[in-house]
This record gives C-alpha cells, structure tokens and sequence, in this order.
C-alpha cells in the first residue's frame, strides 16, 4: 500500500472508531469539514458549527486519540486480503447511495460484485422447518437463470440453506456478519463461508475482534436488506430477525415477498401476518418472484444517458455525478469538494429548471 493510500484509510478507519458519532453524523463531519483528515485537524468551535455534533462529542472528536487502534486494523485488513469501501469510493454499493443509515465503511472479502444488477436477500428463521429448506433451495434452483446474487446473514436455518444453495446451482451468494472478519459465527458454516470467497463473498461493517453479540445484529440486518433489490422472507415466526430485516426493507421503500405457510404453524405465523396486512406480497414460486421483479425481461444493452436538460459549467459536475445515480446531498457536497450552502443553492436551480428532481431524504436523481 502507498503511502498516501496509508494516510488515507488509517483516517477513514479511525472516523469509524469515533466514540458517540455513527454513521450518519460522520458522513456530515466528512461534508461539513471538507474531508476525512480534516475532521480530525478541526478544532473543537470548528467542529461545533456541525450539525449534530454538540459539546460532548466535540470534545470526544478532539482528544480522541485512535490512530494506533487504527493502524492495527489497517494492518489486519492488508495482511488478510480485505478489501474495504469507503462511502466516497466509486465500488461502494450503489443501492447504499440513498439510504441515510448506510454503514460509512464495510469489510468485504471475496470475489463478489456489491452492485450486480440483480441482487435478493434470503432470510427466515433459524429454526427452519423440512419444507422451509426444501422451498428455500427449489426457490434458489428457479432463479439460477437469473444471475441473481443471493444475500443473507450465515446463520442457521433459512440463511445457510440459502447460501448452499446458491452455490449449489452457480450463483453468487454473499454473507453479511455480525461480527468482524477475523472469525466466522456460527463455527459450523465456515466450511460454507469458505467456499463462498470463490463465488461471492463476506461483508461485515464492524473491525476485526468485534464478537458477534446480540446488539450488533440489528446492524447486521440493515446491510442485508440495503444491499438487495428485495427481501424475501420464507418463513418466520411471530418475531424475530427475519421480520426486523423486512421492516427495514420496508423502510428503504424495496420490496419485501413472504412465502406463506398453513394458519397455526409456529414458522408461518410471520409470514401470514406480513402478506395480511399488505407488507409483503405473497410468492409461491421462483416463477412468481421472476415476474414480480420483471426479471423476465431482456435486459436491455446499457447506453449512455442523455443530458436533456442544459445545465450552466457550473452545474455540469452536479449532473454528471448524479448520473452514477440517486445520492443525498452530503455525499455530492463531500464528492465535489463543495460547501453544503452552495450545494443545496445548485440543486435547488437545478430542480427548478427540471434537470433533477428531489426525494425523500434530501436525495436527488436526474429527472
């Protein structure tokens, strides 16, 4: 690794490391500070103009001293052919662009593609009955023409017979973990996770010597649901993580399918209320699914996009960013190297001569 390269992922990593700050607010100390080194070159009245950032996270970012944490990490990443991406990175999954609590960086090892053009994530109980797996893998073996990524989480049940069976039948299959890259939870898969390096991967936003405890789960499930075009849920009891990974679908407006099972079944329970109450839509099939999606469809020969709308030379780099796709207004202020205040005065002008439109979240697109 150069070191300039060293410079710049032992400041991207400590920015992950930051007491009290999160994804969401580092992001903004990125925009608002002009780079990942500058947030820790401000000084702490600099730091308080930042949105969100008040005294005692000020002071935290201040006296926080994480660089020999940092380094150790890098270390680790170099050492074990981990390949991490920066929300600022072009590789970084494109799905994430728009979402507000997508991870600032993720760990990724194998040979997989985070922006396929189809991807689904698979999830369920742990507890998965005969017919859950069995209904799993003819799912998996119906979509293989498809190409799809199958996404999950390498637990027991409805996750691991997902991933088996995306090997099974030639397609990708990524884990994401709950834990750091330097193990694999539970044990008894990692002859599984193993195999997937070859076709697919593991993804994980947490540094190495993380354990896979109870509360890193909820984050886990986010990067599952994020990643994919749809989650399906094949089944489910009245609670529990599968469900949690299809509210958090629901809340990225992406499109969550259940399987539905027999009235009383302790596994379907889920499942039935989900398709009950419009959260999901029922699937039977991997035929079903297909056309859900429209993957039946040819996909057409990728050409450029047209610039209807003239743009002024000032505006034109907004434009050709937001041709990679929809991106919130901190990440193009980051990318361009601009000021909020000027970003948000462009996209304005810009929406109002119709070259983009808005949504939700303070994300743009091209109209």
């Amino acid at each position: 690794m150069e070191a300039k390269d060293h410079d710049k992922w032992l400041h991207r990593i400590a920015l992950t490391m930051l007491p009290g700050i999160g994804d969401g607010r580092a992001r903004k100390l990125v925009a608002y500070c002009g780079g990942v080194n500058e947030v820790f070159a401000h000084k702490k009245p600099q730091l308080l103009k930042v949105p969100g950032i008040g005294e005692v996270l000020a002071n935290a970012i201040v006296k926080a001293n994480l660089f020999k944490e940092a380094e150790k990490e890098l270390r680790f990443v170099t050492d074990n052919g981990i390949r991490p991406l920066f929300f600022l990175d072009p590789g970084y999954p494109h799905r994430f662009l728009e979402l507000e609590d997508s991870p600032v960086l993720l760990y990724t090892k194998g040979e997989m593609d985070l922006n396929a053009p189809r991807t689904l994530s698979v999830v369920g109980t742990r507890k998965a009955t005969a017919q859950g797996k069995a209904f799993t893998e003819e799912l998996i073996e119906g979509l293989a023409p498809t190409g799809v990524t199958i996404v999950s989480g390498l637990a027991y049940g409805i996750d691991i017979a997902a991933h088996r069976a995306a090997l099974k039948h030639g397609l990708p299959t990524v884990a994401c973990l709950a834990h750091g890259l330097d193990r694999i939870y539970p044990d008894l898969h990692r002859r599984t996770a193993e195999e997937m390096l070859a076709h697919g991967g593991w993804v994980s936003d947490f540094c190495s010597g993380t354990l896979p405890s109870r509360d890193n789960f909820p984050s886990r499930n986010r990067v599952i649901a994020g990643l994919a075009d749809a989650t399906i849920v094949i089944e489910a009891a009245d609670s529990g993580g599968a469900l949690i990974t299809a509210e958090i679908a629901l809340s990225y407006n992406r499109d969550v399918f259940a399987v539905p099972g027999r009235p009383g079944d302790t596994y379907s329970v889920g499942c039935n209320r989900y398709i009950n109450q419009n959260k999901a839509a029922l699937i039977s099939s991997a035929t079903e699914l297909i056309t859900a999606m429209s993957w039946d469809v040819e996909r057409p020969t990728p050409v450029q996009r047209q610039m209807f709308v003239e743009v002024s030379e000032e505006q034109r780099p907004v434009q050709q960013l937001l041709a990679e796709g929809a991106m919130r207004i901190d990440l193009i202020s980051t990318r361009l190297s601009m000021p909020m205040s000027k970003v948000s005065a462009m996209l304005t002008e810009m929406e109002l001569a119709g070259a983009i439109e808005s949504l939700p979240g303070k994300v743009y697109r091209l109209a």
